[in-house]
């Protein structure tokens, strides 16, 4: 059942604002087809009727949020399968998608918190987004 999230932030001068529409599935015992697989067992789906690249991806980090406790709470693995992400009159930023599918994620199960957050500070421009312990996204890390 494809369940609806909105994610809104007000800043003194506009706001942050994305619906997110999803549902999780069962894996099936095989890799979902138009999928990505975040962490283990753990796979997005993408809404059919696509999505700009800059969304995918930060949708695919609040996954990775918390991708290491869904995988605690169903070792056979899940499908989140995105119906829809919207932006209606807002402010445009791609990393709210993380910021909404963190919320979906946390509104569907029991998950402690990310610490994803977004504040607005004018003195650094604006829009000041923090992701937990992950200092910077999309950075591979040293091993």
């Amino acid at each position: 059942m494809i369940h609806a999230f909105a994610f809104r932030f007000r800043g003194p001068a506009g706001g942050l604002a994305v619906n997110l529409r999803a549902e999780v599935a069962s894996l099936g015992g095989r890799v979902p087809p138009h999928s990505m697989q975040i962490h283990r067992k753990i796979w997005l789906g993408l809404p059919a009727a696509g999505l700009h690249w800059k969304d995918a991806a930060w949708l695919a980090f609040g996954v990775s949020l918390n991708a290491r406790a869904l995988s605690e709470l169903a070792p056979d693995g899940v499908l989140i399968r995105t119906a829809s992400l919207d932006c209606p009159l807002s402010d445009y930023r791609p990393e709210v998608a993380a910021l909404a599918m963190d919320g979906w994620l946390h509104e569907r199960f029991d998950l402690e918190s990310s610490g994803a957050a977004v504040t607005y500070d004018a003195s650094r421009g604006g829009f000041v987004f923090s992701w937990g312990g992950v200092a910077e996204p999309f950075v591979q890390e040293a091993t």
